[in-house]
């Protein structure tokens, strides 16, 4: 009889000829979220198997960041032979539980002599017997105490939700535009549930923002990191276009010429790092520049795609999953970051492209826009974040 970790998958499951592909990601990352605790895994019969843990609860919070797990649960396997000490086992498990339960039982050997519901009747008298505190009922129980019959038997009662969504790694890379708000932190989240691994930009006004603001976005990331694996952080000195911007272009268009040139060195970067994509926290109509005439007037200094997950979730939604994934008291701290410098007292709600292009037209008739990107660029910073 050993003490094990199950480990199930959902939608990896639909995968057709390349499910094997999505299975070995999915068991690296597992293994990755393992090894803290001395644990090993491996994968077998579509499910993975997780042994040798030091910390159950730790190793159980840590797989259940993996995305692309379904739900984690803590097992017996013992010799599918001895049906006495399977039941004998499962009443172990059921002791001190109280109210209704039904036992599930899973024959995936099919050549064991009782069937599906012979087990599961058989199983249930047993506890049912020696634990008169229960009940049953097999239509909405309290308790699922699953049993299942492969190459040995797996009883388990409890299952923790995992993250679900789709390997890291399996969807290619994208560069989310991280600014140490509520909301990026989010969408990067939803896109790298999808099996998309993550890196990030953020940028940086130096003196107009502290190191206190660098360190925020930073702790961000490492939290993101732990779902996402490794993160790479690229830091961009941003001051001297914002003061540029400040200085020569309308001041209801600053905010929106700021985006324009944040999504030009951010798909710069991109290339760079091997991301096919953009992510953005936008949600549409929350500040003046997510409005629609704003957001297609950004778009227009990009080729590459512009992912924006939360773009029909109010704040409500956002703040609620922020709290969820645990990045909610890190972003809220008071700390001012590049978006809040040189804030114009009206900003443009409703902006034309062509009014935009004329507005920045001081920066970018004699080339001097071009250079401060291509600086920016240069002078970037990049950081290793893990969890």
């Amino acid at each position: 009889m050993n003490k094990l970790l199950l480990v199930k998958y959902a939608e990896v499951h639909l995968k057709g000829q390349n499910r094997p592909y999505f299975q070995r990601l999915l068991l690296r990352n597992v293994k990755a979220a393992a090894a803290p605790f001395g644990a090993a895994a491996r994968l077998h019969d579509s499910r993975i198997f997780v042994t040798g843990y030091s910390d159950e609860e730790a190793c159980i919070a840590g797989i259940r960041k993996v995305f692309g797990v379904h739900a984690v649960s803590p097992a017996i396997a013992m010799d599918k032979a001895d049906f006495t000490a399977v039941c004998e086992q499962a009443s172990r498990l059921m002791a001190g539980i109280t109210g209704s339960f039904k036992v599930v039982a899973r024959r995936a050997d099919k050549l064991y002599p009782m069937d599906s519901p012979k087990i599961a009747a058989e199983v249930g008298g047993y506890v049912l017997q020696r634990n008169p505190e229960l009940r049953v009922d097999v239509r909405n129980p309290e308790h699922e105490l699953q049993v299942e019959i492969r190459d040995q038997a797996l009883l388990y009662v409890h299952s923790f939700p995992g993250a679900g969504g789709l390997p890291r790694g399996s969807s290619g890379r994208a560069m989310l535009l991280l600014s140490g708000g509520i909301d990026s932190p989010v969408a990067g989240y939803r896109v790298a549930r999808r099996g998309v691994a993550l890196s990030a930009v953020y940028f940086h006004s130096f003196p107009y923002t502290g190191e206190q603001v660098k360190d925020k976005v930073i702790a961000l990331a490492r939290i993101l990191s732990a779902y996402t694996g490794e993160i790479r952080l690229h830091v961009v000195p941003f001051t001297e276009i914002q003061q540029a911007i400040h200085a020569k272009c309308p001041e209801d268009y600053t905010t929106l010429l700021m985006r324009r040139s944040m999504m030009r060195i951010a798909e710069t970067l991109a290339v760079k790092d091997k991301s096919l994509a953009l992510i953005t926290g936008e949600s549409i109509g929350q500040v003046a520049s997510q409005t629609l005439e704003a957001i297609a007037c950004t778009d227009t200094v990009v080729t590459c795609p512009v992912f924006r997950p939360l773009i029909g979730t109010d704040k409500l939604e956002i703040i609620r999953e922020a709290m969820e994934i645990g990045s909610y008291e890190t972003s809220i701290l008071p700390y001012e970051d590049c978006c809040t410098v040189f804030t114009p007292r009206h900003p443009v709600t409703h902006p034309s492209l062509k009014r935009a292009e004329i507005s920045e037209k001081p920066l970018t008739a004699d080339g001097e826009l071009a250079l401060m990107l291509e600086r920016a660029v240069e002078g970037t910073e990049i950081l290793s974040i893990t969890p």
